[in-house]
């Protein structure tokens, strides 16, 4: 992070607590002010004065709550790539007497001990809570609605990030900074025909996980043009499962699997379109996440989205491979802000570049960093 890396002697994938203890310990050295339990309520910016109106409620005296008036000159939406809950809506949901939630209001597990499960969905979210569910004790049964891709971690590392990301890397002398920039140079229009041979190799290393999967009836792909995981990131921010664990739980039969469209919500049951009839105590909505424009239609107004595209991904975009030069965060983190308001958001990798350029104020420097990415000896198309 800015002015004080992390330690050499950290591995090259730190855990959680490590993380989190350093962005505690990164926010007091550096005096960062920070509001933690801090909600933005509304922004609208101020023609007039040429900056930002921001409403925001924090915690108060004696533990109450008080709304705070802010005045910044820009404002950042750092809200997620697809952080705003897609919450489908089916009929006869108001009539059901359990409980419905979207994956992002799941909490603990334990109290649906017991109790029939229906989850909707069957991407990360679905099989996460499906399997914290089982393991708890509730009776869990995922719906899948449409094919989902799977990959082990073990092979997805090995094969598409283990030259940039990994403990031989770092032994070899490739820092952060450098795999970062390496990983950021590569055109997204030749990524599907260089990911393509390495889904190839995946699928026939884990043949036996997909044929336990298809004989449980899980519809199972690869992407659109077979190109994998990392695309499907891009194209569609969704539909796919890092399995670490619910897999077996389905081919097992222990996480009960049925697909279909949901027809309709009864006061008990889920039911869907073959008239299959699954009697639930909770159904959970594991439908997915929208972009993060919608934080901005929220929080400001409807006509600010409109005034971008969408940020992040492409995945709101036509699922088409992208013209020369067209990035997933070409919205994200961009100098030419809206009115003081721009987005950031991408996974861990990409905002490291995007701050990169940031950092250079003077044409000096970015000549400099321009000459660091140019060493690296990669081609942009």
């Amino acid at each position: 992070m800015p002015y004080l890396p992390f330690p050499e002697h950290w591995p090259a994938f730190m855990s959680k607590d490590q993380l989190g203890d350093w962005l505690e310990m990164y926010k007091r050295i550096m005096e960062v002010n920070y509001w933690a339990g801090t909600e933005c309520t509304g922004a609208a910016y101020d023609e007039e004065a040429h900056e930002w109106a921001v409403n925001v409620v924090r915690g108060g005296q004696n533990g109450g709550r008080e709304t705070v008036k802010l005045r910044p000159k820009h404002l950042v939406l750092a809200t997620g790539v697809s952080g705003f809950p897609s919450i489908s809506v089916f009929p006869g949901a108001q009539s059901f007497k359990g409980e419905i939630h979207h994956s992002s209001k799941h909490g603990d597990s334990a109290q649906y001990a017991g109790k029939k499960v229906v989850v909707i969905g069957s991407n990360n979210s679905a099989h996460d809570i499906s399997a914290a569910l089982w393991e708890n004790g509730a009776e869990v049964t995922m719906v899948q609605r449409s094919s989902t891709l799977i990959a082990r971690t073990a092979p997805l590392m090995e094969l598409t990030l283990d030259g940039l990301y990994s403990e031989r890397a770092v032994a070899s002398g490739l820092d952060h900074h450098t795999a970062d920039l390496i990983f950021a140079s590569f055109p997204y229009r030749v990524m599907p025909s260089l990911h393509a041979p390495v889904w190839e190799e995946i699928a026939r290393r884990d043949a036996d996980l997909y044929k336990g999967l298809e004989e449980a009836g899980f519809l199972i792909d690869f992407g659109e043009d077979k190109s994998g995981l990392f695309m499907k990131y891009l194209r569609r921010g969704s539909g796919y499962y890092i399995d670490v664990g619910a897999s077996q739980l389905i081919i097992d039969r222990e996480i009960k699997l049925k697909r279909g469209e949901v027809d309709k919500i009864t006061e008990s049951a889920v039911v869907l379109n073959d008239g299959t009839k699954l009697e639930a105590d909770l159904i959970g909505l594991a439908t997915g996440y929208g972009p993060m424009n919608e934080w901005a239609a929220k929080l400001i107004s409807l006509k600010w989205p409109r005034k971008w595209a969408n940020a992040g991904a492409w995945a709101q975009a036509p699922p088409k491979i992208p013209d020369r030069g067209r990035a997933s965060c070409a919205i994200c983190g961009s100098r030419r802000s809206n009115k003081g308001c721009g987005f950031m958001g991408e996974i861990c990798i990409n905002p490291g570049i995007i701050l990169n350029f940031f950092r250079c104020r003077s044409k000096q420097e970015w000549k400099e960093f321009l000459r660091r990415f140019m060493e690296l000896e990669m081609f942009i198309i």
